[in-house]
């Protein structure tokens, strides 16, 4: 054993003995279990064999040592204080400055006994340091956060001087454009906005979809901006008066990402969206296609059909298309012939044959599904049911011994029902060709690092339609940009076409005597339900419960005492 580690030993020994938190037998088992794993520290060790916990640790090193615990939920960073520090020393010994007043720099770290490395930042910065002890894990997520920010503006500030350096510009554009792509995957943004105004441009991205701007650029780099993403688009660059959309492949992080991109004319020039299709998507119970097990059993029975039509409904962004993904994945499991016809094809998937949408030459949803009936397909997969064309050829298509999945853009299952008749499909035909619909949204989580607990008001309890004392409300911190949120789960309805509702479907029975049918008899478990259950389990919050709900299906349901 080195004399440095012999010493380390021995301090962080001693203190956590001098608290009765280790004894010398379980020092020394960390200390073997320390040589084992090459490069990982004694306090590490001793947590990761649960001979300490984390917060053990910190208390005896603070008491011990008379340093303050930081609650990041409080913490405001100076992002001056941050850049005093490389990025790379911030991310080798996971310390992070916060503040900085009168010379003394105020960094916040997990392991205070770390002497190389407080000298080596006093040395780097020429200031002194005053630490702070914060939790290793959004220690981690904070010093990748607040460095990402830096690099961002650097970027657009070195983007906006290029205009007044000839022959730099092209370069500064490529890097920004790159730059914001990794920063929105990054950040599981859906979508990068880039609006033009009279004396600016404002760069904004949907994170868990809820818009937050980014950064704000030089007016005079949106010309170059949006020709560079017209030519990644293969679009007409010289063409500034019609809306034009494209798609293109980037690699970030070493991860394949498909966009889609749409440029449309507004006041001040182009407005361009670009919408990330990551093959990564971060899901929530992936193994039941981010469902409940309970509701992932009834779709499991929906898919046993040899033949029929299953949609699946929600409006724009609720993640309809990578559940169809998810279940794809499994069917392909299957010995059967899977077509897809989509608008784009947004992952590519194995053992399935993919075709996508281009309007151009004239090649529709209708067009392109009734040349995949002549490819011998057992399962069908339409991007979206847009049109009564579309919609006459998929019931057409369930009807003559096919399993086709698609997408409508309801509100609730039952409402699909309405939608398809209001496509001029026949009563009889639905009745015939329909196995299930599911309905779903995304809901923003709670951030598990600074929600709090509140009673729940007269409204809430309305809201859940059940009787709840306590709710969790977002906070803000660091860890989740402030939002209160940190990613989102989705929630479901689904609706089973039993011999019942084939019935109620061909007699035209109204929308309400259904929806009644389902839940009373079926016990189909409604958005507003399933929601509620992540209300009473801390995991959303009844603000996003009603947003997610909020249409005129969820008032048919009687409260639940």
């Amino acid at each position: 054993m080195g004399t440095e580690e012999e010493s380390r030993y021995i301090r962080i020994g001693q203190i956590l003995k001098e608290q009765g938190y280790v004894t010398d037998q379980e020092l020394a088992e960390a200390l073997a279990y320390q040589k084992a794993h090459k490069g990982m520290r004694l306090g590490r060790a001793l947590v990761e064999l649960d001979m300490v916990s984390e917060e053990q640790m910190l208390d005896a090193l603070g008491i011990r040592l008379g340093l303050e615990r930081e609650y990041l939920a409080k913490l405001k960073v100076d992002l001056e204080a941050v850049a005093k520090l490389p990025a790379r020393l911030a991310e080798q010994y996971q310390m992070l400055p916060v503040h900085m007043e009168a010379g003394i720099l105020t960094v916040l770290t997990n392991d205070p006994l770390d002497l190389y490395g407080i000298e080596d930042i006093r040395q780097t910065t020429g200031m002194d340091v005053e630490l702070r002890l914060c939790a290793a894990a959004p220690l981690a997520q904070m010093i990748r956060y607040y460095h990402s920010e830096i690099r961002a503006k650097r970027t657009a500030a070195d983007a906006n001087r290029s205009r007044q350096r000839p022959g730099t510009g092209n370069g500064q554009v490529v890097r920004l454009l790159d730059d914001l792509l990794q920063r929105a995957r990054r950040n599981d943004a859906s979508d990068i906005h880039i609006e033009p105004f009279s004396d600016k441009v404002v760069v904004r991205m949907r994170i868990d979809g809820v818009m937050a701007e980014f950064v704000t650029l030089d007016k005079a780099l949106h010309p170059p901006l949006v020709a560079r993403l017209k030519v990644l688009g293969d679009m007409d660059i010289a063409e500034h008066r019609l809306p034009q959309d494209g798609h293109f492949q980037v690699t970030v992080d070493g991860e394949a990402v498909n966009t889609r991109v749409s440029v449309m004319p507004a006041v001040y020039g182009e407005k361009a969206v670009v919408r990330l299709l990551s093959a990564d998507s971060r899901i929530d119970q992936k193994d039941t296609f981010g469902m409940s097990p309970e509701d992932c059993k009834i779709l499991r029975r929906m898919l046993e059909a040899p033949n029929g039509l299953i949609y699946l409904t929600g409006p724009t962004g609720s993640g309809k298309t990578t559940t169809l993904y998810m279940v794809l994945n499994e069917l392909a499991r299957r010995p059967v012939n899977i077509c897809t016809i989509e608008d784009p094809v947004e992952q590519n998937l194995s053992k399935i044959s993919q075709s996508q949408v281009n309007s151009q030459i004239g090649l529709t949803f209708e067009k392109g599904l009734r040349a995949l009936l002549r490819q011998d397909p057992d399962i069908i997969m339409v991007g979206e049911t847009r049109d009564k064309e579309t919609a006459a050829v998929a019931v057409r298509a369930a009807i003559t011994g096919h399993l086709v999945l698609s997408t409508l853009h309801t509100n609730d299952a039952v409402s699909s029902i309405v939608r398809l008749e209001d496509m001029g499909v026949e009563p009889y035909l639905a009745s015939a060709s329909l196995v299930g619909i599911v309905a779903q949204r995304l809901v923003r989580k709670l951030c598990p690092r600074c929600a709090r607990r509140v009673k729940a008001t007269a409204e809430d309890k309305r809201v859940l339609g059940k009787a709840m004392e306590q709710i969790c409300v977002p906070t803000g911190c660091p860890f989740c940009s402030g939002t209160g949120y940190r990613g989102r789960i989705a929630i479901h309805e689904i609706l089973t076409v039993d011999s019942r509702v084939r019935q109620m479907i061909a007699d035209r029975a109204p929308k309400d005597a259904i929806f009644t049918y389902a839940v009373q008899e079926q016990k189909m478990r409604t958005l507003r339900k399933c929601g509620a259950g992540l209300v009473e389990q801390g995991i959303t919050s009844v603000e996003e419960l009603r947003k997610a709900v909020y249409h005129d299906g969820w008032e048919m349901e009687e409260p639940v005492p």
